[in-house]
């Protein structure tokens, strides 16, 4: 026989303002099964939750309705209050009086009657509720890492710094991300290389952290604490092990006149190839679509001059399988390529450059030694153009947002031409500046007065070349001139910040939500900026959103702490509002007809199907089965269930049947 204790909370004045708390009190003494009902100023308070705690010893309560604010707020303070007393928490529920009453209601009767309309509505249901029991999952204390950059160095550091055991994922030959093509950050001017190095040669020698570059992740399987990740280790056709990095190889193979893709194009590289001096790990990798043995069957020369003898033209790619318990998606961002800019001249005239390539040309470890020169001819620009927002901001071509770093590095690469070229002249053409960031703003400022970069307020319409000269045509509305004619030597493009090829797949890999743009979704873009809808998958820096180095260091430290939290126990407790089905006994009586639409309907993948066999091990029938470890409760299968065999633990049908019964009868 169910024994109901009522708790009504004033909450100060929040609800007693506009709801008489003392007659829902009264009201609620007189429902069927409730044997204690009082109320109270501040139910919240030590005082209030004694009165739960020892109403409980003295009325033998089977169940508990505190009537107050939103269970997001207090649900576990009452719940422990419960436990506490030796009450199952999950009989434990909550009327909101306050958001879904008192706050949106003037005083009156009909206010006070909802009231007791909610808290019927919550005897109800939890005269139906049952024990519940939290769910423990066992949690393998390493966590994968998915991507090099510098959001992703910064998590592994974090992670294995914290006692953790790392696997960082990288697709390409070394880690370093776009910040290691950098040539100096904003605000401070200082070197992204002496900055990064350190960090990229910690991650090699850290004895947490096992570094696999020239990798991709190919597969995920399992849930939160219990991961089952299959890497792909592409052939580099050379033995890391007893290769020296003496870099032999790479000066006497015959293919000199491969674009580097380091340089973005501006510089050579061979075919057998470290892709930068600083490259972590610094071991070369032979480019088999480049190379004249995989193309011809002929020349072997990298071979020949080894003197480790590490070339190894049979390496077969090596799928390698891991258990891990968290993932950090750190795979970053890449920017628009040729094609995209016709009215600009992009990858048509060799002088109109991306704003990476600039970076490369002013890198003293770039094509030209840090020297500012076009690559048509080698000359030094005396006048440069640099264009903000090139296709940032820009429906008509598909990409509405912001990229948000481009105000910031176009002022800093106006302010390092103006360093390098002294006497020369640089233009900026700005649809707005947005500069919001520490020292950002005085950044700016001092490009403008400080190293005389001409800010123009106008956009570009077209440019074409003439006489040698890129004219670059478009308007300055605070001058109110119609239109701006600019002879230009160079002319350098913001160009719009875009998802990594194959960011989709990687997405549908690990079941992670993105968005129409193919960047990473957050669970909750306020209070979960960090995690995914798949509950042990975090996300750090501009794999999410394209964000500058301080904003993804800062991402990528507060995944790490997720994942150390998540770390910090052997086992994993979660609570059980969960899916289940029906599962009669005996087995073969249960209500499910194995159609498995549930299947796909699940976001979290946590839909099994599960064999019933009888005594002599026949199969009888195959039904579904829900993985407590992947299941977030969130109640999509339970629609799409014909037979209506799948509930909620907690929000079963016949609880909120009973919630509505409830009204209606009394109504």
């Amino acid at each position: 026989m169910a024994r109901i204790g009522v708790f009504v909370c004033h909450c100060g004045e929040n609800i007693s303002a506009t709801v008489e708390c003392d007659k829902v009190a009264q009201a609620a003494a007189g429902f069927p099964g409730v044997v204690h009902s009082i109320d109270y100023k501040y139910m919240c308070s030590d005082p209030g939750q004694n009165m739960i705690r020892e109403a409980i010893r003295e009325k033998n309560l089977t169940g508990v309705v505190v009537a107050s604010c939103s269970p997001r707020m207090h649900e576990p303070t009452f719940r422990q209050a419960c436990s506490e007393a030796g009450l199952n928490p999950f009989l434990c529920e909550m009327a909101n009086l306050r958001e879904h009453c008192s706050w949106v209601h003037e005083k009156g009767e009909a206010t006070t009657k909802k009231a007791i309309d909610l808290v019927r509505m919550m005897v109800e249901k939890v005269k139906r509720n049952q024990p519940l029991y939290p769910i423990r999952v066992p949690v393998t204390k390493t966590a994968l890492v998915v991507g090099g950059g510098i959001a992703g160095i910064q998590a592994a550091l974090d992670i294995a710094n914290g006692g953790n055991k790392v696997i960082m994922v990288e697709r390409e030959p070394s880690i370093g991300g776009h910040m290691s093509q950098l040539s100096e950050t904003f605000p401070t001017l200082d070197c992204s290389q002496c900055i990064l190095t350190p960090r990229m040669v910690e991650v090699a020698q850290h004895p947490n952290i096992t570094l696999y570059t020239y990798a991709e992740l190919i597969g995920l399987d399992g849930f939160i604490g219990n991961f089952k990740a299959k890497i792909r280790k592409k052939a580099k056709s050379v033995d890391e092990k007893i290769c020296t990095g003496c870099a032999l190889c790479t000066t006497k193979c015959p293919q000199k006149k491969i674009p580097s893709e380091f340089n973005e194009g501006l510089g050579k590289r061979t075919a057998i190839y470290v892709p930068f001096p600083q490259a972590v790990p610094n071991k070369p990798v032979i480019d088999k679509d480049h190379c004249t043995y995989y193309k011809t069957g002929k020349c072997k020369i990298c071979e020949k001059v080894c003197p480790a003898q590490a070339i190894r033209f049979d390496q077969p790619d090596e799928i390698v399988e891991v258990a891990v318990g968290a993932v950090v998606i750190a795979t970053g961002f890449t920017i628009h390529q040729t094609g995209f800019f016709p009215e600009y001249g992009y990858g048509r005239y060799p002088d109109v450059l991306t704003g990476l390539q600039f970076e490369r040309l002013a890198s003293a470890s770039g094509p030209t030694l840090g020297e500012i020169r076009r690559p048509s001819d080698g000359k030094i620009p005396e006048t440069i153009v640099f264009i903000s927002c090139a296709g940032s901001r820009d429906p008509a071509k598909g990409i509405e947002y912001c990229s948000k770093i481009c105000c910031m590095y176009i002022a800093k690469h106006a302010m390092l031409y103006q360093h390098k070229v002294h006497h020369g002249k640089s233009y900026v053409f700005y649809m707005d500046i947005r500069a919001g960031g520490k020292m950002y703003e005085e950044f700016v400022r001092r490009a403008i007065t400080e190293d005389q970069v001409n800010y123009v307020r106008g956009r570009v319409s077209k440019i074409y070349e003439r006489d040698g000269k890129l004219i670059v045509k478009g308007v300055d509305t605070l001058m109110g001139a119609e239109a701006v004619e600019i002879e230009a030597d160079m002319v350098v493009l913001a160009t719009a910040g875009i998802a990594n090829p194959g960011a989709e797949e990687l997405a549908q890999t690990l079941h992670v939500s993105y968005d129409g743009h193919h960047f990473f979704s957050e669970a909750h873009p306020k209070l979960r900026p960090v995690e995914t809808n798949t509950a042990g998958i975090f996300l750090a820096g501009a794999c999410q959103a394209l964000k500058d180095i301080p904003e993804s260091v800062a991402q990528a430290s507060g995944a790490a702490g997720k994942v150390n939290i998540l770390f910090s126990k052997s086992e994993l407790t979660r609570e059980p509002l969960i899916a289940v089905v029906n599962r009669s006994a005996p087995p073969e009586y249960s209500t499910c007809v194995g159609c498995f639409l549930c299947q796909p309907a699940c976001p979290y993948q946590a839909i099994e199907k599960e064999e019933i066999k009888d005594r002599s091990g026949k199969v009888i029938k195959t039904v579904a089965r829900v993985n407590p470890g992947l299941c977030q409760g969130c109640g999509t299968c339970v629609a799409f269930c014909r037979s209506k065999s799948i509930d909620i633990q907690g929000y079963t049908h016949e609880q909120v049947l009973a919630e509505v019964m409830a009204v209606l009868e009394n109504d």
